[in-house]
């Protein structure tokens, strides 16, 4: 069994979805600390040919406290912004009642609200791995890196951990294949599709993937990484 253990993102770029596609079963790691400027409460979408920040605000956010610990701030303007960048967009109509759907769901837990987040979006994509809030689960808590990784493993019986490129600097293959794993790893190839006539800006959010691709061209793209 191929499993993923990710924390989760807002809107993810194609990449986080790669991964989910390549896997049997995907772990939202929800109960590790919050990573202030990182990617759990913002992401980048198209704004007249440039990366816009859309940033989902937190309420009283530390790093000492969980992701499942952190509150969301009932204010933002992300659907305007989205509104303003994709109205355009070829598959706007289509994709914006998903977004809408999905920045006015009620909790306003921050794990809570990613998790239903990554659940709509691989709805739509035609994702259906096996799923699991790292909460939820039986391992020992006090461990911590890899360790925390291997346990979560051994729990849900993988045979392969498979992660995006950034672990190999966090994740050593003997370490795997002494609990009898095999540590595999994506790597996104360079996709590109088109925008609004300007020059292709890549790794964006989700969100820009969806705009201008259909369900179809959307599981194509999904299908580009080598996995080694």
């Amino acid at each position: 069994m191929k499993l993923a253990i990710m924390q989760p993102y807002l809107f993810p770029y194609l990449g986080y979805f790669q991964l989910m596609h390549a896997v049997d079963s995907f772990v939202v790691y929800d109960d590790v600390n919050f990573i202030k400027g990182g990617w759990i409460n913002r992401n980048n979408i198209l704004c007249n040919g440039n990366r816009q920040l859309i940033t989902l605000p937190l309420l009283a956010t530390s790093p000492n406290k969980l992701i499942n610990q952190i509150e969301i701030s009932s204010q933002h303007k992300i659907l305007q912004s989205i509104q303003q960048n994709y109205r355009k967009a070829p598959h706007f109509e289509s994709i914006y009642p998903l977004l809408e759907s999905i920045l006015r769901y009620e909790s306003r837990n921050l794990a809570d609200f990613l998790d239903f987040q990554l659940r709509s979006i691989c709805a739509q994509l035609d994702l259906r791995p096996k799923w699991h809030t790292s909460s939820a689960l039986g391992k020992n808590c006090e461990l911590r890196g890899q360790d925390k990784v291997l346990a979560i493993c051994e729990e849900l019986g993988a045979t392969e951990y498979i992660n995006l490129p950034g672990g190999k600097v966090l994740y050593g293959p003997q370490a795997f294949a002494s609990h009898g794993l095999k540590l595999s790893f994506i790597e996104p190839r360079a996709v590109s599709y088109q925008q609004f006539g300007n020059g292709f800006l890549p790794n964006l959010s989700i969100i820009d993937v969806m705009m201008f691709n259909d369900k179809e061209q959307c599981a194509k793209l999904l299908q580009e990484y080598d996995l080694g």
